[in-house]
């Protein structure tokens, strides 16, 4: 029988800071399909789309596009009616059949701006961005770059694609024409971090916030980006800005705790914890992250507190049990850590297990077979079809039954 390779002793989750979405408000939209009301006719769109995770441009949309005029009867249907029926289509969520309407309409003479900007309106709601991406640079081409639509959907399905850069171009080829776009400077900060450009996405961040000052989410991406250039000190003051305008914020205070940590501060961040955890309680994430400052800070018997809160609280916390059972473990506080360990396989994780071995094993070493086998023989229950499981234990109970010595004849 060996130590099971657990990680015991403090373990630290790794968690990533939060990431608060981009614009607590609306942000332009993008628009749909065009519909001209002749076959030469300039643009008019309705419909708002490309509502992407990472990007959904808000505002009014366009008023829905008139009737187109009565066609004259004739035996070929002109492009007008063609673009009708297509939107029609669209409209519907039938986008390949208006994808079939557009093309027809394109060869009869429709405006090709248009056409190429409903057609490729068509293939992203098809999921074909490398497609979708070609009809909006031809928009893009055959308007001169006019069309904003076509360039921050352009743009956006770039950034799906994840051709960050040719995104930034579009965006910034965009923002030149619609410097007052807030999404926009907020939609391209996100491009420059995904390129790991974090002076550039300051930058672009710095255009959002003055044009929208009360928006705070803009000042918690600065601080990302600060933290992510290892910029503690400026990320923490703006985040302390941030939670003085809006104290009801918490989360702030907590992104505080983090950023010290990240920095290696750990009183810093067990104090920011603690401020936080005086408004708020019941957080056992929070709890956890304390517990963790504290283990590393070598004061396991504090943290230890603290994870008995966390569990208190959410009791299928398994990450904290365990954690718990290796401070235990440690300090050799055997029963609280079998207890702890249990706790943890009881809600299926299985590193309470392998943590009930490593206990096993050190009563084993001290010759105490008979607990080792109580111990592990605990988890028997819990795992009835693990074989490994009940030969280890039955390998201690007969290890006991050696060590006594047979009865008189």
């Amino acid at each position: 029988m060996q130590k099971s390779k657990v990680k015991s002793g403090t373990k630290t989750r790794e968690e990533a800071t939060s990431h608060m979405a981009p614009g607590s408000g609306c942000e332009r939209a993008a628009v749909g399909p065009s519909r001209p009301s002749s076959p030469s006719a300039v643009f008019r769109f309705a419909l708002c789309i490309l509502t992407f995770a990472f990007c959904i441009l808000s505002g009014t949309a366009a008023p829905g596009p008139a009737a187109a005029p009565a066609p004259v009867v004739t035996p070929r249907q002109s492009a007008v009616d063609i673009v009708n029926r297509a939107n029609a289509l669209y409209n519907k969520g039938e986008f390949a059949k208006a994808l079939i309407l557009y093309r027809k309409a394109e060869a009869r003479g429709a405006d090709l701006g248009t056409i190429s900007f409903n057609i490729g309106n068509c293939l992203y709601r098809m999921n074909k961005l490398p497609e979708a991406a070609a009809a909006f640079k031809k928009t893009e081409r055959l308007t001169d770059g006019k069309y904003l639509p076509a360039l921050f959907n352009l743009a956006a399905v770039l950034f799906r694609l994840e051709q960050y850069g040719e995104s930034i171009a579009a965006y910034r080829r965009a923002l030149g024409q619609d410097p007052d776009n807030g999404s926009a400077w907020l939609y391209l900060a996100d491009a420059y971090g995904r390129t790991k450009d974090y002076v550039g996405a300051l930058q672009a961040l710095e255009k959002a916030r003055a044009l929208d000052p009360e928006d705070l989410s803009v000042v918690y991406q600065m601080a990302e980006a600060h933290a992510a250039m290892k910029e503690y000190p400026a990320a923490i003051a703006l985040v302390r800005e941030a939670y003085a305008r809006k104290p009801t914020e918490i989360d702030f205070v907590f992104y505080v705790g983090d950023l010290y940590r990240s920095e290696g501060d750990l009183e810093g961040a067990a104090g920011a914890y603690r401020e936080g955890l005086a408004l708020r309680e019941k957080d056992p994430e929070t709890l956890y992250k304390l517990a963790d400052v504290l283990a590393q800070d070598k004061k396991p018997f504090l943290a230890m507190e603290y994870l008995q809160k966390a569990l208190l609280f959410k009791p299928d916390f398994t990450d904290a049990a365990v954690f718990l059972g290796n401070l235990a473990f440690d300090a050799k506080w055997w029963d609280r850590a079998e207890t702890a360990y249990l706790q943890a396989l009881k809600g299926g994780n299985k590193e309470g297990l392998e943590g009930l071995r490593n206990l096993a094993y050190e009563y084993h070493q001290q010759g105490r077979n008979d607990r080792a086998g109580q111990v592990l023989g605990s988890a028997v229950p819990l795992r009835p079809n693990d074989k490994a499981l009940a030969t280890e234990v039955e390998q201690y109970r007969a290890l006991e039954k050696e060590k006594k010595p047979a009865a008189a004849p």
